[in-house]
């Protein structure tokens, strides 16, 4: 008898699990799901937001002093930390890191460049035009600061695309070629027409490109790939008819329109 009464209490005991079971699954499967109302948050007031405008005033002796601090930083994890610290320390702190220039590490000079540019300050200008001629700094750092020099004050980087034009690196003059089709000045057209016979097409190329976006001048098609040495000479010689020709009353005309500026 007692064994007749643990096996029902064992079936119970089982009947009741599934009982509790089929009612957990029945719930889940009733369940429908409803969209609860979304509550937007609260607007920030805009004006609320606080910004540390740039420092306009001249640098303390403390402010040049942890300037000067800041310079081995530009290179490393706090980098982009330290280039907005120059950037609140305000364009006065601009010679400091022109110093940066002839520091050692290369990356220091770039970043010491893109915060001059950062900047927006044209009195580094002649340090850059300096860095760009510096036949010993690597390509990448002399590319940069020429496209910031022209960017700051075009007018002060025709000497510096001269000598870059000259470069024995082909990736400086073609640097030289490219970037000068955004200085508005006649003095970069001669250095230009030079730079047609280059040995390097990618070269040669740029600087008959920058030559028609500056000047407009409508000349013949050339096929560099298939043009001899002579070939390329004959068409120095053609700009150089023209320009000699043209250069006294010659003006620029004014840059081309965008779509977009035209649809504006």
């Amino acid at each position: 008898m007692r064994v007749k009464g643990l096996r029902e209490l064992a079936v119970f005991v089982s009947l009741a699990s599934l009982f509790s079971v089929g009612q957990t699954f029945a719930s889940q499967v009733n369940t429908i799901p409803v969209q609860m109302q979304y509550d937007m948050p609260p607007k920030g007031d805009d004006g609320a937001a606080v910004t540390v405008p740039p420092n306009t005033n001249p640098l303390t002796p403390e402010e040049i002093q942890r300037a000067e601090a800041l310079l081995p930083l530009l290179e490393g994890k706090q980098e982009f930390w330290a280039m907005g610290e120059f950037v609140h320390l305000g364009e006065h702190s601009v010679p400091v890191l022109i110093k940066a220039l002839s520091m050692p590490s290369p990356r220091i000079r770039y970043n010491a460049i893109e915060t001059i540019s950062m900047l927006n300050a044209p009195s580094a200008v002649p340090a850059l035009v300096t860095t760009a001629k510096e036949v010993n700094e690597i390509p990448r750092v002399r590319e940069h600061a020429l496209r910031v020099a022209i960017r700051l004050d075009p007018a002060k980087t025709p000497e510096a695309i001269h000598v870059m034009s000259k470069d024995p690196n082909s990736a400086i003059r073609k640097a030289a070629a490219f970037h000068s089709r955004y200085v508005r000045d006649k003095a970069v057209v001669p250095t230009l027409i030079e730079m047609i016979p280059d040995e390097e097409r990618y070269v040669a190329m740029s600087a008959v490109q920058s030559l028609w976006i500056l000047t407009r001048h409508e000349t013949e098609f050339h096929d560099w790939d298939i043009s001899t040495k002579e070939d390329r000479q004959a068409w120095v010689a053609e700009w150089t008819d023209w320009w000699n020709t043209q250069k006294d009353s010659f003006e620029l005309p004014e840059p081309r329109k965008s779509r977009q500026q035209r649809q504006g």
